[in-house]
């Protein structure tokens, strides 16, 4: 099982922020990223695909905005993103969340 991650916080400011990307060849699974503090919106990109995710504070657990490169966009209700007091998990939707298709997040708190 390879996993490649990176991430660049800034602790601080006035309102942390982090970005990052996430590459797995492992078998398909939720995945946990922590960013040292409680997100307010998050945005992640399947660049491979073009699909992506947006959660803002106030949505419910698993919940996301999410737009294939197609152009449609929906709520999802399970399968999003769901916040944490030191980060979020991205859920296993298959549109997103592909095995060896990169994927770049950004995280605001």
């Amino acid at each position: 099982m390879a996993i490649v991650q990176s991430q660049t916080t800034q602790p601080g400011s006035v309102t942390n922020t982090a970005i990052g990307s996430y590459l797995t060849d492992a078998t398909a699974a939720a995945i946990v990223i922590t960013t040292g503090f409680s997100p307010r919106y998050v945005r992640v990109c399947n660049e491979t695909s073009g699909d992506l995710y947006e959660w803002f504070y106030g949505m419910a657990s698993a919940e996301a905005l999410k737009q294939v490169a197609a152009g449609t966009r929906s709520i999802i209700t399970t399968l999003g993103i769901t916040s944490s007091a030191t980060g979020f998990t991205i859920g296993l939707d298959l549109d997103v969340n592909v095995i060896n298709e990169q994927l770049s997040w950004m995280a605001i708190g």
